[in-house]
C-alpha cells in the first residue's frame, strides 16, 4: 500500500518530480544523528552552560524529552497513514494546507540560517587550523563541496553523511567514556566542589535556565530529519518509526551525558561562550594531542551539519513546490531524481547568510539568527497539535494504531502546554523579548505569504 501512495504524492506535481528511493535504513538513522550533532553541541554547549550554569543539564534533559515525544507523535502519524512525505505534509493532513505552508517555510528559514552558521564556523576552524585564505573563500569552497555531494545523488549524500555521523558519534562516545573514567578516579568531593562552589548548581536562577532553552533546542534540532530522509528510502513509514524509537532517545543520552561530564570536570564559569568546551575538558584530563583531534572532529561535525542543511532546504522547497506552496519549478528533479533547483537555492541562500554574518554587525546577525531557536518551538507546537487532531480522527474511524503516542490525550496536551509555557516565559525575560518579537514577525511574514497564496488561488478559480 505504501508504494502507490508515494507514487500518487509524487506524481501530483507532474512528471519529473519523483524523488529517488536510494537511502538505506542505516543512512536514515545516521542522517538523523548528522542533523543533530553539529557545532550546536561541540561549540554551542559553552553558550548554554554560560546561561544556565551546571543546572543547564536539566534543560538538555527536558528538551531531549520534548524532542523524543515529538518524534513519537511523528511516528504515530507516519505509520497510521504512510507515504505522505515529511512532517510538513502530516501537519497539513491534520490541520489543513495552511499548516503545511507555515511549517514548511519556517523550517526552510531555520535551516538556511543553520547552513550560514555552519559555513562560518567551518571557515573559521579551517582558517585557525592553518589554511591561509579569506574566510569567505573557505566558506564558499565548503558550500560548493557539499552542494556537489547533494547534486550527485541522494545515495552519495546519504553515504557521506553516514560516515560523518559515525565519526561524530564515536567521538562523543569516547569523550563520555574518558570523562566518566576521569571523574571516577577523583575523590568523591572533587566533582561536588566543581558543581556547587561556583555560585551553586543554579547560579543564574530560574531565568537563566529559561533563557538557555532556545539555545539548547536549537542545538538539538534534527531528529525530525528522519521523517524527511525516510521519504527517499524503500520503507518510509518503517524507518520513521525506527527513528522515533531510537534516534531521539540516543541523542538525549549523548547530549545529557556530554554536558554532565563537562560541568563536573570544569567549573562552568571558566568556559568561554562560543568556544568548544570539549577541548579544555580533554586538556584538563591530560589527553595528548586532544586539541588537534577535537578540531578535526568539530570540522567534521560542521561539514556534516552543512551537508544535512543543504539536503533539508532542498527537500522542503521540493515538497512545498509539489503542493503549490512554492513555485512549481521547485518540485522538479534532475535525471538522478534530486531537486536540483532547491539544492542550488539552498546553497545560495545559505552562503548569503554566511556573508551577512561576516559583514553585518555581529549583534545584528546574532539577533536574526537566534530567531531560529524560537521558530522551532512554533513548528513543534503545530506538529503536536496536528497529532492530537489526527489521533481523534483515527479514533473516530476505529483505526487500530500499530505505533502510538503514550497516555493520549494527556501527554500530548502536556507537550503543547510545555511549549506554550516556554514561549510565555520567554516573553517576560527582557533579553529574550527582542528575539521573540522577531520570531513572531517572521511568523507573520509567512502568514502574509499564505494569505497571498490563497488570494491568488481564489482569483485563478474565478477567472
Amino acid at each position: 500500500m505504501q508504494q502507490p501512495m508515494q507514487a500518487n504524492a509524487a506524481g501530483a506535481a507532474g512528471p519529473g518530480t519523483a524523488l529517488a528511493h536510494g537511502l538505506a535504513p542505516r543512512h536514515v538513522a545516521m542522517i538523523s544523528f548528522g542533523g543533530i550533532i553539529g557545532a550546536g553541541l561541540f561549540v554551542g554547549a559553552s553558550s548554554a552552560i554560560a546561561k544556565g550554569g551546571p543546572a543547564v543539564v536539566l534543560v538538555y534533559g527536558a528538551s531531549g524529552l520534548l524532542i523524543f515525544l515529538i518524534m513519537r507523535m511523528l511516528g504515530e502519524m507516519a505509520l497510521a497513514d504512510p507515504g505522505r512525505g515529511s512532517f510538513v505534509e502530516y501537519s497539513a493532513l491534520a490541520l489543513g494546507r495552511w499548516a503545511g505552508f507555515v511549517t514548511g517555510w519556517l523550517y526552510w528559514y531555520f535551516w538556511v540560517f543553520t547552513v550560514g552558521a555552519e559555513t562560518v564556523a567551518g571557515a573559521k576552524l579551517i582558517h585557525a587550523a592553518g589554511v591561509d585564505a579569506p574566510l569567505w573563500a573557505i566558506g564558499f569552497v565548503l558550500v560548493v563541496a557539499m552542494t556537489a555531494a547533494n547534486l550527485l545523488s541522494v545515495r552519495a549524500y546519504g553515504e557521506l553523511e553516514f560516515w560523518f555521523a559515525v565519526v561524530k558519534v564515536a567521538a562523543i562516545a569516547a569523550f563520555i567514556a574518558i570523562g566518566a573514567g576521569f571523574i571516577l578516579s577523583l575523590h568523591a568531593s572533587a566533582p561536588l566542589a566543581v558543581l556547587l562552589d561556583h555560585g551553586g548548581f543554579v547560579p543564574r536562577g530560574f531565568d537563566g535556565l529559561v533563557v538557555a532553552v532556545p539555545v539548547v533546542i536549537f542545538s538539538m534540532m534534527g531528529s525530525e530529519v528522519a521523517a524527511i530522509a525516510a521519504a527517499e528510502s524503500a520503507q518510509p513509514a518503517h524507518n520513521i518509526a525506527r527513528a522515533a524509537r531510537t534516534v531521539a532517545l540516543r541523542t538525549l543520552i549523548f547530549y545529557v551525558l556530554s554536558v554532565l561530564v563537562i560541568v563536573i570536570i570544569l567549573p562552568w564559569d571558566t568556559l568561554t561562550p562560543g568556544l568548544s568546551p570539549f577541548t579544555p575538558v580533554l586538556d584538563r584530563i591530560g589527553i595528548p594531542g586532544s586539541s588537534a583531534a577535537m578540531t578535526m572532529i568539530v570540522i567534521t561535525a560542521v561539514l556534516s551539519c552543512l551537508n544535512s542543511g543543504l539536503y533539508i532546504t532542498s527537500r522542503m522547497l521540493h515538497e512545498l513546490g509539489s503542493h503549490g506552496d512554492a513555485p512549481a519549478f521547485l518540485a522538479g528533479t534532475g535525471r538522478n531524481r534530486v531537486p536540483v533547483a532547491g539544492i542550488l537555492i539552498g546553497c545560495g541562500a545559505g552562503f548569503l547568510a554566511a556573508v551577512a554574518q561576516w559583514f553585518l554587525r555581529e549583534d545584528v546577525f546574532t539577533l536574526l539568527a537566534s530567531t531560529s531557536g524560537d521558530i522551532i518551538l512554533f513548528i513543534y507546537l503545530i506538529i503536536a497539535w496536528a497529532q492530537i487532531r489526527q489521533r481523534r480522527r483515527y479514533q473516530d474511524q476505529g483505526l487500530e494504531l500499530r505505533f502510538r503516542m503514550w497516555f493520549f490525550p494527556w501527554l500530548s496536551y502536556a507537550v503543547v502546554a510545555g511549549i506554550a509555557g516556554v514561549l510565555v516565559l520567554l516573553a517576560f525575560i527582557p533579553e529574550q523579548q527582542g528575539t521573540l518579537l522577531l520570531s513572531g514577525l517572521t511568523l507573520l511574514v509567512v502568514l502574509a505569504g499564505l494569505a497571498l497564496r490563497k488570494r491568488r488561488s481564489r482569483l485563478a478559480a474565478s477567472s
